[in-house]
């Protein structure tokens, strides 16, 4: 893994605005939510940038009738209230009209999971991949570095559709080092014996952390990041799996509710892989700190993700 670190949503913002010096149609939405690189956007494309202020619902009606006057639009605004305070308008005004017609809309969401930590449970999104993976007609993308992030920028502005982007808010070490294929839906970063982890997003740092504290106990899991949660190509991933006995699922968000382990616990169903998850259960936090110390309070550290791997293994 590439050491340097990077901040998702400035690659991504920044390989945008290069698009928008020769595509007139990318047009940028924020819910008076900034950063540097949109900063320069708002400068230089003032006629094709909007701030429509704290109103994540506006945001998604505005960001419709733009995509229906022909526009590639970005709407831009923290993860949990993109995705919650705006889910009617985004099931009415894109899912559902996603289905009648062409339009190329792209949610992006900073601060997945726990990416504002030490603000509280208001701020933490541990249900959006579950609420989101279910609309119809929405593709679900969880990158989980920043390159990977950037490479989101060509896609989106190429590819129409609705899509919801996950960013994870704070730098972040790059993992992918050349091109990939999105519609591949997943990567294989390790092949390993008896067991595999299955991460996405900001989980997948502490798998491959968590990978490392097992080698040393000569214990070779294997590891797959999944980025395109909706749609999935099933097929591919049991492919990718044959041969292991059991897929742990690591995640930043509620399990059993939707997300990640219902997505491939849903896709081994027809086979005797056995599965187990590992992310948020029994409810919210309420405790404040940053996100090691929440992740070692929910057993989500690379440490502890090694030691019920570990148990797993002994108790197959």
């Amino acid at each position: 893994m590439n050491a340097k670190k990077g901040v998702m949503r400035d690659v991504f913002l920044e390989r945008l605005y290069g698009l928008m010096s020769t595509d007139e149609e990318i047009f940028i939405l924020s819910a008076d939510f900034g950063s540097p690189r949109l900063d320069a956007i708002k400068r230089d494309f003032a006629d094709r940038f909007i701030n429509v202020g704290i109103a994540e619902q506006n945001l998604i009606n505005v960001a419709t009738g733009l995509a229906i006057e022909g526009f590639k639009v970005y709407a831009y605004a923290i993860a949990p209230f993109l995705t919650m305070r705006a889910y009617e308008q985004i099931r009415v005004n894109l899912a559902l009209q996603g289905q009648l017609r062409k339009m190329n809309v792209n949610l992006v969401g900073v601060g997945a999971g726990l990416g504002y930590d030490v603000s509280g449970p208001t701020h933490h999104c541990l249900e959006d991949l579950g609420i989101m993976r279910m609309l119809p007609n929405i593709a679900v993308l969880s990158p989980s570095d920043w390159e990977l992030a950037g490479q989101l920028a060509d896609y989106t502005a190429t590819n129409d559709g609705v899509k919801y982007l996950r960013f994870e808010g704070k730098p972040v070490n790059r993992i992918y080092d050349g091109p990939v294929k999105m519609a591949e839906c997943f990567t294989e970063l390790k092949r390993g014996d008896d067991i595999c982890l299955v991460s996405t997003g900001f989980m997948t740092h502490s798998a491959i952390e968590a990978a490392s504290i097992l080698e040393k106990d000569n214990i070779r899991p294997g590891l797959i990041d999944l980025f395109m949660l909706s749609p999935f190509d099933t097929d591919r991933f049991i492919d990718a799996v044959k041969g292991y006995r059991t897929i742990v699922t690591i995640e930043e968000g509620f399990i059993g509710r939707g997300g990640l382990d219902t997505l491939v616990s849903a896709a081994l169903s027809r086979t005797a892989i056995r599965t187990m998850s590992m992310g948020f259960e029994g409810g919210y936090v309420f405790d404040i700190g940053d996100r090691d110390y929440l992740h070692r309070l929910k057993g989500l550290d690379a440490s502890s993700i090694a030691a019920k791997v570990s148990q797993a293994l002994q108790g197959a």
